[in-house]
């Protein structure tokens, strides 16, 4: 579907510039494909967008872990293994979503990329709020995908990681899937307001 900029831009009451930057914004987050002459179209969001999404997430936190091990520092397992269980011990879903980020945000910091932080922050979440209320059996599958990354990172091993990683946000996209096919996302004859 194609973006109309000069409707939104006059029902907003500002010019087609501030309009145009916006669907800059959206295109480099995947929302949007801006043509040449032709005009800006919004994407669709469907079951390949969300794995991919999630595919990428997974290597782009599973190439952190592994320079995470190589620059961090020796106590980054200690620290991950604190989080880790405090995640699997918490019972409010925003504490969860809070040590989730922690503990990701450790991975981050102790790759010390700053390349990866770019990367990260053009991609959107898919879920707004929070997302372990929101996505039923992500919480359990982000606390076994945790439970196998602080093993690897115990170990050692940035490969294992890394995968483990991949594995986690694979699943985590599944769920994510699931939920939005359950809501008819995917299927605007099934889309409810």
């Amino acid at each position: 579907m194609r973006v109309p900029q000069d409707v939104i831009a006059q029902d907003l009451g500002v010019s087609r510039i501030p309009v145009r930057e916006a669907l800059i914004v959206l295109e480099r987050e995947g929302w949007v494909t801006i043509e040449m002459h032709r005009g800006a179209f919004i994407n669709a969001l469907d079951k390949r967008a969300v794995h991919d999404h999630y595919e990428l997430f997974g290597l782009i936190y599973g190439f952190a872990a592994k320079r995470a091990l190589a620059r961090g520092s020796k106590d980054l397992p200690d620290v991950l293994a604190d989080i880790r269980r405090d995640f699997a011990a918490a019972a409010a879903p925003e504490t969860q979503q809070e040590l989730s980020i922690a503990f990701h945000g450790a991975i981050l910091k102790a790759s010390a990329s700053p390349r990866i932080m770019v990367v990260l922050r053009a991609m959107s979440a898919l879920v707004p709020g929070n997302f372990f209320d929101l996505v039923p059996g992500a919480l359990e599958v982000e606390n076994r995908g945790l439970a196998a990354i602080v093993r690897a990172m115990r170990d050692n091993d940035g490969e294992k990681a890394s995968a483990e990683y991949a594995k986690m946000m694979r699943q985590v996209g599944n769920r994510v899937t699931l939920l939005f096919d359950d809501r008819g996302l995917f299927d605007p004859e099934k889309a409810t307001a």
